[in-house]
């Protein structure tokens, strides 16, 4: 996995091209090189691993939303945090997304999960790791993907201004702790999952505040509606 043989975004690839020469680049492409070689199946395919890249430019980022694994259940990763492919059921977290959108905006809860029309609004739909074994939940994690995408948030800190952080479980927050909060917009709340939503993430504000802070710096606001899946 050189910068040469990954196909990221050419904007992402500037700055972030000379990882992939990087050992920790090394010794990740050997794990998963190992791991299919053993025949485990790993989610998302290799060839969306940077998908939220590829939907979101560098210069189009206004949004991150941090999450930390793909889902490892069949067919339901693609590359964008919180995001399944069409057809297939809204997973648990998404929901309580939903409904919290609902709340905030009244906007209708979506049918499915599929979220790249909020990647191409500017949406960075970033997880931390960004692969996973078949039904091994965080079975990457430790392995590398954490160092690439800690680089990813230095270099949106570092060469954005205005961006909107969704820092939602501690995970998340510990992750964005190097944002400089005088140069870009910090939220934060508990997880979505059912098994924290509740303390704090319901009535979080988070979707109307970022897009208030949006319009305050003359920003098209970002309709988190989505349209009816094909």
């Amino acid at each position: 996995m050189t910068g040469r043989e990954v196909q990221l975004e050419p904007s992402w690839l500037a700055h972030l091209g000379k990882e992939f020469d990087q050992a920790y680049m090394q010794e990740l492409r050997d794990f998963l090189r190992a791991e299919k070689a053993a025949g485990k199946r790993i989610f998302p395919r290799g060839s969306e691993f940077f998908s939220a890249f590829s939907h979101t430019p560098l210069a189009d980022v206004k949004v991150v939303i941090l999450g930390q694994d793909p889902y490892h259940g069949e067919g339901q990763a693609h590359g964008l945090c919180f995001s399944v492919q069409p057809g297939v059921k809204v997973p648990p977290s998404l929901k309580n997304i939903y409904k919290e959108i609902n709340a905030e905006l009244g906007l209708p809860i979506p049918t499915h999960g599929h979220l790249t029309a909020w990647a191409s609004q500017g949406v960075l739909l970033l997880n931390s790791v960004l692969s996973v074994e078949c039904a091994q939940a965080a079975s990457h994690q430790g392995k590398g993907w954490e160092r690439f995408t800690d680089k990813v948030i230095e270099v949106i800190n570092r060469e954005r201004e205005g961006v909107v952080f969704l820092l939602w479980g501690s995970y998340a927050q510990r992750k964005g702790a190097i944002i400089d909060t005088e140069r870009h917009c910090v939220l934060k709340a508990p997880h979505p999952s059912p098994l924290s939503a509740h303390r704090g993430f319901f009535r979080c504000g988070h979707f109307a505040a970022a897009n208030h802070y949006l319009q305050g710096r003359g920003q098209a606001p970002v309709d988190w509606s989505l349209p009816a899946e094909a």
